[in-house]
């Protein structure tokens, strides 16, 4: 198996290096984001272990293009970046786990492999649903690559849509989840693809007469 470190700190990288190959890894070091880039667009490897703070490229560039260009190849974010914020940032652009600094090698070791069991299937970071794109990370939706200002329950209404594409969702899971509060009447569900509609278009969103709406996109 082969291992992809980018990491700037050399005395930190060489003990990577050596610590994962007596692990049985094969393993190649980037010292920067632009080089670690290029390696990770290679699609030659089997985990991405990945610091944030880079120069001449960020971690975060370099994650997001990874998945932009569609390189589903694992990654574990491994940064001295610890907040909440952080973290969320991190996982919402397209990281697989994340690892704060100081760290346990142990535990590094065992988060590789646990990535290594589970592969690398397809997991686009946008939401698409024919003319219609939503990132999860910056909440931003584009028709036909515009951007189109929703409030934030209307992002939250069309995420839940978008995420199970073609898919019938009745007003009564709409307002569970999106609403969160069973006390709510339905119609608000109505209300509020009503209002996606006249920012997205009527086709957006369909009726589906005695069964819910599911998202079209067109």
């Amino acid at each position: 198996m082969r291992i992809l470190v980018v990491e700037d700190e050399p005395v930190l990288a060489k003990a990577l290096r050596r610590g994962l190959q007596a692990e049985g890894f094969a393993v190649d070091v980037a010292p920067d984001g632009e080089s670690g880039l290029a390696l990770a667009l290679d699609g030659d490897h089997d985990v991405v272990v990945l610091d944030l703070m880079l120069p001449r490229r960020s971690g975060l560039d370099v994650l997001r293009t990874m998945r932009r260009e569609e390189v589903w190849t694992p990654v574990l974010v491994l940064s001295a970046k610890d907040t909440d914020a952080d973290v969320t940032r991190g996982l919402d652009v397209g990281a697989d786990d994340y690892l704060p600094k100081p760290f346990a090698f142990s535990v590094l070791v065992a988060r590789l492999r646990a990535l290594l069991r589970r592969g690398a299937p397809p997991r686009p970071t946008l939401l698409r649903a024919g003319a219609l794109t939503l990132d999860p990370a910056t909440r931003e939706v584009r028709r036909d690559g515009e951007p189109v200002e929703l409030t934030t329950r209307e992002t939250a209404l069309l995420e839940h849509l978008m995420r199970r594409p073609g898919e019938v969702l009745s007003k009564v899971e709409l307002r569970d989840h999106v609403w969160d509060a069973a006390g709510d009447d339905l119609n608000v569900v109505e209300v509020y693809v009503g209002y996606l509609r006249r920012k997205l278009g009527r086709g957006a969103v369909e009726t589906v007469r005695g069964a819910g709406y599911r998202v079209v996109g067109r």
